[in-house]
């Protein structure tokens, strides 16, 4: 994150301590990956204060990062696939394990209520590309181009760069930038995790998914368990990064898991990056995985691969907080 992001925000950004402790009494709370999580945070906190339900908070909260059309990597603002496409993944999650996606979703630009719908008014867990398009038209959802002029121009730039190749992650090695979503420098998704004053905690994560990926591409973020989990006795846990080794691992999943075996929600998010590492080495020291946690007690803490993610915290003392999470590399 540049200086200038953060001096123009007047964040506070503070390292995260190893039991993952608050940095504010309990609940509510609210917590997201990424800087843009801030003013999400901030919608979904104006649910909560209300004492409204931690679910509509997620749902709230995320819709902002879906809405801003700086963000590359999630909703309208996102960039395409290698084809010009831009495909969007969401999935929401409530306190009684009621859970709703939506993947490789075309033209909606809010996929995160188009997944709530989808555990609210049908039998199913998740809806994928024409099925998905066809549910949220007929429930009143507009269709619309999501390819914004800049996703456009970027995508043009990625094609003098690089024809047309089915191999994974060949965006990283022919895309000249840093910045490129996916690699160990940058990232996609937002995921937020929310406790109401009643205790009852909810999750939602929705993303655009990598940079000209091939055609069809669907990552961690639809899929309940690997980029979203929750359980009301224990706690939840979200994904960030390259969501095809969150899914080997079943990555939110096991972070829920390892905080009911009794580990805090910072160690449980380190032991899941280094299953990563171990599954994958070499892999590993080239790409960015990231999970943030928080449990019943209302504590929270995250872990990631590379340096340089964090994620922001919302509660009654605070509504800005930004954390730099701690990494193995």
């Amino acid at each position: 994150m540049g200086a200038s992001v953060l001096s123009a925000s007047g964040l506070l950004v503070a390292c995260a301590n190893r039991s993952g402790g608050t940095a504010m009494d309990n609940k509510p709370i609210v917590v997201s990956t990424w800087d843009f999580g801030v003013v999400a945070n901030q919608a979904a906190w104006k649910v909560l204060n209300a004492n409204g339900r931690a679910l509509d908070a997620v749902e709230a909260g995320v819709r902002v990062a879906e809405a801003d059309l700086t963000n590359m990597t999630v909703g309208k603002g996102g960039y395409p696939d290698r084809d010009g496409h831009v495909t969007l993944d969401a999935c929401i999650m409530d306190e009684a394990g009621n859970c709703g996606s939506v993947a490789a979703i075309q033209h909606i630009a809010h996929p995160i209520s188009v997944a709530r719908m989808v555990m609210e008014k049908t039998p199913h867990v998740m809806l994928v590309g024409e099925g998905a398009l066809q549910f949220a038209l007929e429930n009143g959802f507009e269709k619309e181009e999501l390819l914004t002029p800049e996703g456009e121009k970027a995508w043009k730039e990625w094609l003098k760069e690089k024809k047309y190749e089915p191999v994974i992650n060949i965006e990283n090695k022919s895309f000249a930038t840093a910045k490129l979503p996916g690699n160990q420098y940058n990232h996609d998704t937002i995921g937020m995790l929310a406790m109401d004053m009643n205790g009852n905690l909810s999750g939602a994560c929705t993303t655009s998914g990598m940079a000209f990926k091939m055609y069809g591409r669907v990552g961690d973020s639809p899929i309940i368990g690997a980029g979203l989990y929750v359980d009301n006795e224990i706690g939840a846990a979200t994904a960030t990064g390259v969501g095809e080794e969150v899914i080997r691992t079943v990555g939110s999943f096991l972070v829920v898991e390892l905080m009911r075996q009794g580990l805090s929600p910072q160690d449980a998010c380190r032991e899941a990056v280094e299953r990563i590492i171990k599954k994958k080495p070499d892999t590993a020291k080239e790409i960015q995985v990231g999970f943030l946690a928080m449990n019943k007690q209302g504590e929270y803490g995250a872990f990631s691969l590379q340096q340089g993610f964090s994620y922001a915290v919302c509660g009654k003392d605070k509504q800005d907080l930004l954390v730099k999470g701690e990494s193995v590399y």
